[in-house]
């Protein structure tokens, strides 16, 4: 105990500099909301570069693993393939050329990347995943994001080389789904309290609904692509006063231990909101 006052004794004016320096960087960022957002990228660039180091070490005592779920999720992938384009619309005229096509003239719709996950939390009431991939490398606000057992959140957050993923475990998540067998479809959200089970509302008492029936992601997402892997019912609860079941979701992804995703975005969806928000000029 002595030492210690000794040494804050004999550093007290270096230390006291330093937490001058500390106040004065957090009144500016509440002040000035263009310092707000600089302090905020340049935080999550080093908390980001942190989190790869502690992410290496962690990836290499899981390779076998990871490998696995690689592999399932690349045979996964080429099934898929065919999902990811439309066939175009013959009942109107297309003026943009930027769309890309496959050999059948099908337009994509989706466009997939690849990510590491160098950062994630579980035990909160709002949980965060970060990837190590930013707009430099084409991630933008609002992409879906997939595991390799299934779906895992959104892009809520992007600086050059790190993107913030709002997780599934997080109050504010908001996932259309539906059952995989009927097509019925309700909203997955999470309690707060068990990391591996998620809730799905507003599902009709009509749906002849079990245990172990798969949940997918439904037609209605601006975000996610359709009946990509959610979970599995756990347990049926049927509320008294109105229509629908509550079910209890297992979910497919591990949010323990997932080290690797893929980033989704929707062209077709983006395309159709730049064209809604671009002026018209006269040709």
């Amino acid at each position: 105990m002595k030492n210690i006052f000794l040494f804050i004794r004999r550093y007290f004016t270096f230390l006291s500099f330093l937490l001058l320096q500390v106040f004065a960087i957090v009144l500016l960022t509440r002040s000035s909301k263009t310092h707000e957002a600089f302090f905020s990228d340049a935080t999550s660039e080093l908390t980001g570069k942190l989190n790869e180091r502690y992410s290496n070490l962690r990836s290499y005592f899981s390779l076998s693993e990871t490998n696995r779920q690689l592999a399932e999720e690349n045979n996964r992938l080429r099934n898929l393939l065919a999902s990811n384009h439309i066939a175009p619309d013959s009942t109107t005229i297309n003026y943009t050329d930027t769309t890309y096509r496959d050999s059948t003239g099908r337009y994509r719709k989706f466009t997939w990347l690849p990510a590491k996950v160098i950062g994630n939390t579980v035990t909160l009431q709002t949980n965060f995943l970060t990837l190590e991939r930013g707009s430099n490398q084409g991630v933008k606000k609002g992409m879906a994001v997939i595991g390799p057992e299934g779906i895992v959140g959104v892009v809520v957050e992007t600086s050059a080389n790190i993107s913030k993923v709002m997780s599934l475990l997080h109050r504010n998540s908001r996932v259309s789904a539906m059952l995989k067998k009927d097509n019925n479809a309700g909203s997955i959200e999470w309690d707060g309290s068990d990391p591996s089970i998620l809730t799905l509302r507003n599902v009709s008492k009509s749906a002849k609904v079990v245990k172990g029936d798969t949940v997918v992601t439904s037609n209605y997402s601006a975000n996610f692509p359709s009946n990509l892997m959610v979970g599995t019912v756990a347990s049926i609860v049927a509320d008294p006063s109105s229509n629908f079941y509550t079910l209890k979701i297992k979910t497919a992804t591990n949010f323990f231990s997932i080290q690797y995703v893929y980033l989704v975005e929707n062209v077709r969806f983006a395309e159709q909101v730049q064209i809604e928000n671009t002026p018209l000029t006269n040709q």
